[in-house]
């Protein structure tokens, strides 16, 4: 694919939403800071688990924030697979981080969490890209949903694409998406889809949840851009998506519910364009990072 820096999708206004994380972390008098001064200091940062490095503007905003300067020696993307049983010579040194003791100090805990979270989500996003490299009939995507941390979501989201895997929608803003309790509410698919089609005009998609073929061809038929088949076992949402796609080619076609890293290739059939499972973001384990003050 054409290589472009995820960086440039951060806004720069992102900044104020890491401030305010920097305010929770310091909200009075900052001890430690004060006890170690303004010495110059060099920290270098260590990947101590394996991982894949993600969230890398975020640490450097909150570094800009305290004055510190960074200077990088893996890219975005980098798959760590450091030796921790060698001790320090065996991690993986990522970065150099320049400024006063007291400043390296202020930004040090906030930028590390970032790091373990986003680096945890980019590791699985990269696992799951993989698998679905591996398989022949598939030619979709992986995508995550929108169970994501709240107060966390764009660096959840920017992760997923850093470890190659799709973002999906953003938020309620982004799509509309009739579940099934929308579609209850509603009375039925087509009106809710006929309702949400005015209201969203031509620039959005409708994606409409189906627990059975019924459901799903009621969605095509009310013209639906993406119909998601939820809950289904492999076997059927091979099935299903085999005969939406020989009546409507053009409709695309999601499976959800349940589906994990062990799972997930049973249901990569060549009818299916997007897998979609929470545990891109939810539950994932950390990567472990450190960050040293150099003995001068």
């Amino acid at each position: 694919g054409i290589k472009m820096n995820l960086a440039h999708l951060i806004p720069p206004t992102y900044k104020s939403k890491v401030a305010e994380w920097l305010a929770e972390d310091i909200p009075s008098f900052d001890y430690s800071s004060c006890v170690v001064g303004d010495r110059r200091e060099t920290a270098v940062l260590y990947g101590k688990s394996e991982g894949v490095l993600a969230g890398v503007p975020f640490f450097n905003m909150v570094f800009e924030l305290v004055n510190c300067q960074v200077e990088w020696h893996k890219e975005e993307g980098f798959w760590m697979h450091p030796e921790p049983e060698k001790g320090k010579a065996g991690y993986a040194v990522l970065a150099t981080v320049t400024g006063l003791a007291k400043d390296i100090l202020m930004g040090e805990r906030l930028a590390l969490n970032i790091l373990a979270n986003a680096s945890g989500v980019a590791f699985k996003s990269a696992r799951m890209k993989k698998i679905a490299d591996s398989q022949p009939d598939f030619k979709g995507k992986v995508a995550a949903t929108r169970k994501i941390t709240p107060g966390f979501r764009l660096v959840q989201k920017y992760s997923v694409l850093v470890g190659g895997c799709d973002a999906h929608r953003m938020d309620l803003s982004s799509m509309i998406m009739l579940k099934d309790n929308a579609i209850d509410s509603c009375g039925s698919i087509t009106k809710a889809v006929q309702q949400a089609r005015s209201l969203g005009g031509f620039s959005l998609k409708i994606e409409v949840e189906s627990r059975n073929l019924e459901e799903a061809l009621e969605a095509a038929e009310a013209n639906a851009d993406v119909i998601m088949l939820d809950n289904f076992s492999p076997d059927d949402a091979r099935a299903v998506s085999e005969t939406i796609k020989s009546k409507y080619p053009h409709i695309m076609i999601e499976v959800s519910g349940g589906i994990t890293e062990d799972t997930a290739s049973s249901y990569m059939g060549p009818h299916i364009d997007i897998l979609s499972t929470s545990s891109l973001i939810q539950g994932v384990p950390v990567v472990d990072f450190s960050l040293k003050i150099q003995k001068q």
